[in-house]
């Protein structure tokens, strides 16, 4: 790992990992876990397809107070690498969810076992501040003092993404088919995407203004470097002044707008034939109810009528017996 990281990938089961480290060592607490991060790096690119917890203490009232279990660490990493010799070690995890003082000794004392670590901080908890993804990573750096003294190491932001092999992303399916909600159509699930990285570009926005504003309170120092990268994000935004441009956009969100008024019409269309459909089937079960009570309440009133003729022919037959003797 002798070039310097710009990007790590983070895989599913790291998460995983250190969601269960956390809900194991330190659930409903303030403290924090650390790990240890396993993978391959090449050109830069650092792919953490593994992670083991490692035994952490520090202090909470004094953070340079800590203890991190060498030995520990270093049986893991024989025993991982006899399972699978291509993961090495390549940094650290912490739950956080901000960075402590006492990361940077720890990436010290990672680079013992691997060139230039990568440390990844991974916030667990459900309800965060931030939109996007819980997931920031870090590598670190020797920089100049301002007094021109002796150089220090600090952390440098490198950009980090959650990804997965073929395999890993049918493990996670398949564990995430009794938590996705059926009921939730495409659309929606799209549309929340976008609201979430929407809120995103403003948070990124709101802190690349509030940095400005710093520079020429002069409050912060000019950074060339970040400078930079603000003016080439500047110069990637399209100009929408160009009249080609607007009458293209107008026309997409005409036919975006009238297929949204289309669908509106055949699903009331669709209601309406729904709702006579119902009344209709509702007025036909009513009238053979109906035709089954009349038909009900007439058998009824001809039965009735049946054992009153029986009786009242039995009386007559009665009265004529009586008659004869009498005449006898």
């Amino acid at each position: 790992m002798s070039t310097e990281p710009d990007q790590v990938i983070v895989h599913p089961l790291v998460l995983l990992n250190v969601v269960d480290h956390y809900n194991r060592v330190a659930k409903d607490t303030k403290r924090r876990v650390v790990g240890v991060l396993l993978g391959e790096s090449d050109n830069g690119r650092v792919d953490c397809t593994n992670s083991f917890a490692v035994p952490f203490e520090e202090d909470l009232r004094d953070k340079s107070v800590w203890f991190l279990d060498h030995d520990f660490l270093e049986e893991m990493a024989h025993m991982f690498k006899r399972i699978n010799v291509r993961e090495k070690i390549v940094g650290f995890y912490s739950t956080g969810p901000l960075i402590k003082p006492a990361d940077l000794d720890i990436a010290d004392l990672v680079s013992n076992y691997c060139q230039k670590p990568v440390f990844a901080l991974i916030d667990i908890r459900a309800q965060r501040e931030e939109e996007g993804l819980p997931v920031k990573a870090y590598t670190t750096v020797e920089k100049v003092s301002e007094s021109g003294g002796e150089t220090e190491k600090v952390f440098k932001y490198i950009r980090s993404e959650v990804g997965a092999f073929d395999a890993e992303e049918v493990g996670v399916e398949h564990l995430l088919r009794d938590i996705n909600d059926a009921s939730t159509s495409n659309l929606a699930e799209q549309i929340k995407h976008k609201v979430s990285a929407l809120h995103g570009l403003e948070g990124r926005l709101g802190e690349m203004s509030a940095y400005l504003d710093k520079v020429e309170a002069e409050e912060l120092p000019i950074n060339n470097e970040i400078i930079y990268n603000l003016q080439n994000i500047m110069n990637l935004f399209p100009n929408l002044n160009l009249e080609g441009l607007i009458q293209s956009i107008f026309v997409k969100t005409n036919d975006m707008y009238l297929v949204i008024y289309v669908s509106s019409i055949i699903r009331s269309v669709t209601a309406l034939h729904d709702l006579l459909q119902n009344k209709i089937r509702f007025d036909e079960a009513t009238s053979t109810k109906a035709n089954k009570s009349a038909d009900k309440a007439t058998e009824k009133a001809a039965g009735e009528g049946e054992t009153k003729g029986e009786a009242g022919s039995k009386s007559g037959a009665g009265k004529e017996g009586s008659e004869a003797k009498k005449g006898k």
